[in-house]
């Protein structure tokens, strides 16, 4: 059984556009646990412009699932995963003024910055996991800096996917034979969806976790507009 984490990057996007506190981010984190998801994903960014550092507090006393908080192990991000003690922290090499996460760590270039900072999550209980592009020397990488699980990078597959090549998920699942071989935990996110999420998981062998949160987010829109507006029209009549 995989479990699904939700992000909610987007939800925060969406209520600090407008100030207040509509959505309620830490309402809405309760309510996706209700409905069956495992797994509430954050990633605070340092300018704040979705996720704030005190919803990654607050949402501590929220999550009774799997807790994931996301994101590029500076200063600040490691004091912020120290304090809180999630399930699992997600190390994430994206630039300050990244959109999105656009590429796995190179585990051979930086095996020494992340051993350290792996090893200082580990002492305190939190389980770590290392973004990686679906690149068997990255996995083997991975492995050596000790890290208990990777989450791939799933971009690529997702573009391909969408163009009709599902040979797209072939270094994928290579990859997740490695990982299991190495004894790695697998996870993967990013542009994961309804279209091609079913596909994914048939073909990753020992998938233990997806994370999804902009896709969800914008499907639930959509797939939720019919029965709001019905609603706004049935309480005109």
């Amino acid at each position: 059984m995989t479990k699904l984490s939700v992000n909610i990057n987007k939800i925060a996007t969406l209520r600090n556009a407008r100030g207040g506190n509509v959505p309620d981010l830490l309402k809405v984190a309760a309510d996706i646990q209700k409905f069956g998801a495992e797994g509430i994903t954050i990633h605070p960014r340092p300018d704040e412009r979705h996720i704030r550092y005190q919803d990654a507090r607050d949402l501590k006393a929220v999550v009774y699932t799997e807790y994931n908080i996301e994101g590029n192990p500076e200063k600040t991000f490691i004091d912020l995963v120290l304090e809180i003690k999630p399930t699992q922290v997600t190390l994430v090499p994206d630039a300050i003024d990244a959109i999105t996460s656009n590429a796995g760590w190179d585990t051979i270039k930086h095996a020494s910055y992340l051993t350290e900072i792996v090893q200082e999550f580990q002492r305190n209980g939190i389980r770590t996991s290392i973004f990686v592009d679906p690149v068997l020397e990255m996995i083997e990488g991975a492995k050596k800096i000790g890290t208990e699980r990777i989450e791939l990078y799933t971009e690529a597959f997702a573009h391909q996917y969408s163009l009709g090549n599902q040979n797209g998920i072939l270094p994928y699942t290579e990859s997740a034979i490695l990982a299991n071989e190495l004894g790695l935990g697998i996870n993967a996110g990013h542009d994961l969806s309804l279209d091609n999420i079913q596909f994914f998981k048939q073909n990753i062998p020992g998938l233990l976790e997806v994370s999804i949160g902009h896709a969800l987010i914008s499907e639930a829109i959509y797939l939720g507009l019919d029965n709001v507006v019905n609603i706004y029209l049935q309480k005109l009549k």
